[in-house]
């Protein structure tokens, strides 16, 4: 049995300082939603009790799919950069950024050199760079590809993308992972599936994705980015049915919108042409509960047969 833990959505806070020169920007628009909305929705306590009862369940692997910053400031990145490595080590943490940590431009690249060996493919050792993604890491029996959806927006718009050559890199891995019969999970920050999020914060190339995973197979899409607790289906290889999950944000608090934070615990069972897992999402049913299980369920994976 492989168990992976995934949590997305971190927004860790509060803000830096900030100077009126880095708001000239769309940081201006992020700062204004940060005081109105974001900062009474978020919960930095919670997202120690999630991170201390995921430590305890003793993962083989976190994954971690985007969104660790708000604005993308430089004192965020480098305070990000440190929670990581007090949450462990980047053999143990697989990260793919999201639209929050490419929040501006030159903001990737920033985030991508700070949190660098995270987000780097197995016996890459060169300064992460975005055309870094897609990276590949296998550990035990499972492949762990990681993609990025992740660009500087317009403000009012939180939108992704997948392009045409993360696509092509990205099929080829998922084919050599396939021959080695490994089950191949996808990391991205948007959800690769149509109506899972408004327009303005859509992926743009869905149907790229899809029709990469369809003709090259996959086992698992994990994504953060909606801040819900969701499990779609995408059709895979030879007509099966490949689970796209989703999590709420791992900062949200009891009294905001969407529902409060929690994070998904996989375990990993089988063998190509026969993959099973069980999903138990874990957090904290009500404001000062401890974390418990709030619900589980089986996902069948795609059966295959290696090639």
């Amino acid at each position: 049995m492989f168990r992976l833990a995934h949590f997305s959505d971190i927004h860790l806070g509060p803000l830096p300082d900030i100077t009126y020169r880095e708001l000239v920007s769309k940081r201006i628009t992020g700062y204004i939603n940060w005081h109105r909305f974001r900062r009474v929705a978020l919960d930095n306590g919670i997202i120690d009790e999630i991170t201390e009862d995921m430590l305890a369940a003793r993962p083989d692997h976190i994954a971690l799919t985007g969104d660790l910053v708000n604005l993308a400031l430089e004192k965020e990145i480098e305070m990000a950069r440190l929670w990581l490595e007090a949450l462990g080590t980047p053999k143990d943490i697989s990260v793919v950024p999201g639209n929050h940590d490419a929040y501006v431009p030159g903001a990737l690249d920033r985030a991508c050199r700070a949190w660098d060996g995270y987000m780097a493919g197995d016996g890459v050792t060169a300064p992460a760079r975005r055309n870094r993604f897609p990276y590949l890491r296998v550990r035990g029996p499972v492949a762990i590809i990681g993609v990025s959806s992740a660009r500087a927006t317009a403000p009012f718009l939180a939108s992704g993308y997948f392009t045409e050559s993360q696509a092509r890199k990205t099929a080829t891995l998922l084919d050599e992972a396939g021959a080695r019969g490994l089950f191949r999970i996808i990391m991205i920050h948007h959800p690769p599936v149509r109506g899972a999020t408004g327009p303005h914060k859509r992926l743009l190339g869905i149907g790229r994705f899809q029709k990469m995973v369809r003709r090259h197979g996959a086992e698992l899409v994990l994504h953060g980015h909606t801040h819900l607790a969701t499990v779609h289906r995408i059709d895979g290889k030879d007509g099966a049915s490949v689970p796209v999950v989703g999590v709420a944000a791992a900062g949200q608090s009891h009294n905001g919108a969407k529902p409060p934070a929690h994070y998904n615990l996989f375990e990993i069972i089988g063998a190509p042409s026969s993959w099973q897992v069980h999903l138990s999402r874990r957090g904290a049913a009500q404001a000062g509960d401890r974390i418990t299980e709030l619900s589980s369920q089986w996902l069948v994976a795609a059966d295959r047969t290696p090639a």
